[in-house]
């Protein structure tokens, strides 16, 4: 049996996330059918984050064990013609340790979430950003997220359906700036860094950053939202179609 780590890119929009479903598309049960169409075996596709419907990966780390005698660049080949045309691709594929695990032994996450900040229909990015018409004050977002920033009990910001067992989680950074992107749109980049998040997390702190942007919240009110540990304290969940998982960190890597 070898353990195959794989990075994977997808566009989250035409799936109901990444963990399999009973009977939604999904991100894992496509890998698991393309990997069963090239090794005739069944396996597991464990990753290291769970994003939902409409949620993007840039370089989502994932493991399957097969038990078949293949080169990695060829199961990567392999993976890639029985993928497609959906939008998922495999980027990377190596042999990994058999103790490694490509969620229990990630130690950080990285995230980005993208707001187009203009009047215009989106076209390009249709699907792939948040559209905000109203012009936002990008360094007031900036000021008001470093309340997030450390150990905190992040209730207002979890969702009701979160199975995380403790609420309290430790932000590494948050980060907002503004980019001008290839086509003249402006952006809005938010960034951010964890060992692990709460279901919804990072779309609970956009929509609210967003209204500190928009004016009608006050900076001040980050913080009261957050130390109120209420989730009806919650003034905004941003959409899923900015978000992306960036990036997982492991151990000497």
């Amino acid at each position: 049996m070898t353990r195959f780590a794989l990075t994977l890119e997808f566009d989250g929009g035409p799936f109901m996330g990444l963990q399999r479903q009973a009977l939604d598309p999904s991100v894992q049960q496509s890998v698991e059918d393309a990997a069963f169409a090239v090794t005739g075996e069944k396996v597991t596709m464990h990753s290291a984050g769970r994003t939902d419907a409409g949620v993007h990966a840039l370089a989502m780390s994932s493991h399957i064990d097969v038990e078949k005698q293949i080169e990695p660049f060829r199961l990567m080949g392999a993976l890639n013609a029985k993928l497609r045309p959906k939008p998922i691709a495999v980027t990377d594929c190596r042999i990994a340790p058999d103790d490694w695990h490509a969620r229990f032994s990630c130690i950080g996450r990285r995230y980005l979430y993208r707001i187009i900040n203009r009047r215009a229909p989106l076209t390009v990015t249709r699907g792939r950003a948040w559209q905000i018409a109203r012009t936002l004050d990008v360094e007031a977002m900036h000021r008001a997220a470093q309340a997030l920033v450390g150990l905190h009990d992040f209730t207002t910001f979890r969702s009701a359906h979160c199975q995380a067992q403790s609420p309290v989680k430790s932000l590494d950074f948050l980060n907002v700036r503004r980019a001008e992107n290839a086509i003249g749109a402006e952006e809005i980049v938010i960034e951010t860094g964890a060992r692990s998040f709460l279901h919804h997390q990072v779309r609970s702190m956009v929509g609210c950053l967003a209204l500190v942007g928009m004016e009608r919240w006050s900076e001040a009110r980050i913080t009261e939202a957050l130390e109120a540990r209420d989730r009806q304290t919650l003034g905004l969940n941003a959409p899923p179609e900015g978000l992306y998982f960036v990036q997982a960190f492991y151990p000497d890597t």
